[in-house]
């Protein structure tokens, strides 16, 4: 048993309690965080080639064998999982400590909480703590949405708060339908007793099954519970911002693992339980987002839009079911997690030096720094459209081959262009059109360019690396649907 699978949760719990209880050392606390995110990225690595070998890998709390103790599970997926959410933590520090931190107060323990959180979410192995982490990473998101305390953060805030409790409170009603028919909430184990199911357990596992769709569904924001995803992602700060641009990933995540191991293939009756709800959702969800991206009127709402036009991609790959097109979503989604929260730090990049302007798509001042920040720019904008030669570009590439449907291509296709378009008109009005004069304070903080440029870049290493990451993900997507080995897991632990 492999200690190193449970280091991703205990490092940021431990220093998150710890940046709690700590005297008012503003640079203690800042170099702790630095240090704790920082060390995830080394750690994910080692996770990703032991996850490598092929071999499902446990850990067993208190060694209290599966399906009775609270197990963690590390298989390709959830180590690409954590690799996603190490590069993403990392930049979003390096930005904040830049002066974003200082806001309000304890930013850097709330930031170790979502990280625990989301670690927490893509290695459990059962579904009550998938309940409980992601509860912690909402409630620290919670925080971190107000962190300003501007009156629109606080309204933004209080819809996304109330919506969410609705969800974990369904979340809860699910699991205890789920373990009143099923006897267990862990994934494994509960994927052979839905496989048996019979007669009248058929319909409450269904009706379990669905209302966890719902609450994925609601934090991987699918039409029609993603109204809450503009308004928030708008209002938050910019590192704030960048973060959240993996907690739709959390929600498609947890989609994706109980729609192959719970309900997929081998699920007898209930096999592919999903499906036939999440196609069409998933596809007006990129449509959606494509429109809204049209109608933006300030950059951080074009990316906000933008961002629902990935996760509907990702839903309907999801959908497809077949490991090709898991595969591609893979890839996809490493993509968009990490040009998405560099876009979020380059807007706000350009809101510093546009002064009252800010962000908002009307007419400002010059900008001091127009030929770095436009090819940041310009870069970010090939990347999401989907242009070649950026990761953007392979990614659709991989889904459109994938899937044989019509509709997708075309939706692809379409949203694509309204990027482009979307892009065209934001860069034109921040870059070109703009008055004689520049603000004099608008300096270029060479920190938070180093963290923006270093999740923009990674659009083009995942183009370089693109062969070898590409098997991995294919290896993850094939381990993903051969249900054998996860359900030999609970064989072994039982008595």
């Amino acid at each position: 048993m492999s200690q190193l699978i449970i280091l991703p949760i205990l490092i940021p719990l431990l220093v998150g309690a710890l940046l709690l209880v700590l005297p008012s050392r503003e640079r203690l606390k800042r170099t702790l965080s630095l240090l704790a995110t920082l060390a995830l990225l080394p750690l994910a690595v080692a996770l990703l080639l032991q996850a490598g070998d092929g071999q499902l890998h446990l850990y067993a709390l208190g060694d209290w064998q599966p399906p009775f103790g609270i197990v963690l599970l590390l298989d390709r997926l959830s180590a690409l999982m954590l690799l996603a959410a190490a590069v993403l933590g990392g930049a979003v520090v390096l930005y904040a400590l830049r002066g974003d931190d200082r806001r309000g107060p304890r930013f850097h323990a709330l930031l170790q909480f979502q990280l625990l959180g989301i670690n927490g979410a893509f290695l459990t192995g059962d579904l009550f703590n998938l309940f409980v982490f992601f509860e912690i990473l909402l409630i620290a998101s919670y925080a971190l949405l107000l962190y300003g305390r501007s009156a629109e953060r606080v309204r933004a805030g209080l819809h996304y708060v109330i919506l969410n409790l609705v969800g974990s409170a369904l979340f809860l009603i699910a699991l205890g339908l789920i373990y009143g028919v099923g006897g267990t909430l862990n994934m494994a184990d509960l994927s052979l007793r839905v496989a048996a199911a019979s007669g009248d357990q058929v319909p409450l596992l269904a009706a379990g099954g669905l209302l966890l769709l719902l609450v994925f569904a609601l934090k991987a924001a699918l039409l029609p519970l993603c109204f809450w995803l503009p308004r928030a992602y708008t209002a938050a700060s910019a590192p704030v911002a960048a973060l959240f641009a993996i907690m739709t990933k959390v929600g498609i995540y947890a989609i994706l693992r109980v729609c192959t191991l719970v309900f997929g293939e081998g699920g007898g009756e209930l096999a592919n339980l999903a499906q036939v709800w999440l196609w069409p959702l998933a596809l007006a969800t990129v449509a959606l987002g494509a429109l809204g991206a049209l109608a933006a009127r300030n950059l951080q709402g074009l990316l906000a839009y933008l961002v629902l036009v990935s996760a509907g991609t990702l839903l309907a790959a999801v959908a497809i079911g077949t490991p090709e097109a898991h595969a591609a979503a893979l890839y996809y989604l490493l993509h968009s997690t990490w040009v998405a929260g560099g876009l979020f730090l380059l807007a706000d990049l350009i809101a510093r030096q546009r002064g009252v302007k800010g962000a908002t798509l009307v007419q400002g001042p010059a900008l001091q720094h127009p030929a770095l920040l436009g090819a940041l720019f310009f870069g970010g904008a090939v990347a999401v459209v989907g242009l070649p030669p950026l990761s953007g570009f392979l990614g659709k590439l991989l889904l459109l081959q994938a899937a044989p449907s019509p509709a997708l291509w075309s939706l692809l296709l379409l949203g694509g262009f309204a990027a482009l378009v979307a892009f065209s008109r934001a860069g034109s009005t921040l870059f070109w059109r703009v008055g004689t004069s520049s603000l004099d304070s608008a300096e270029l903080d060479r920190g938070r360019l180093a963290a923006c440029l270093l999740l923009l870049a990674c659009s083009l290493l995942l183009v370089l690396l693109a062969a070898p990451l590409l098997d991995y993900c294919r290896a993850a997507a094939a381990q993903l649907h051969d249900l054998a080995p996860y359900r030999a897991l609970i064989g072994e632990g039982r008595p």
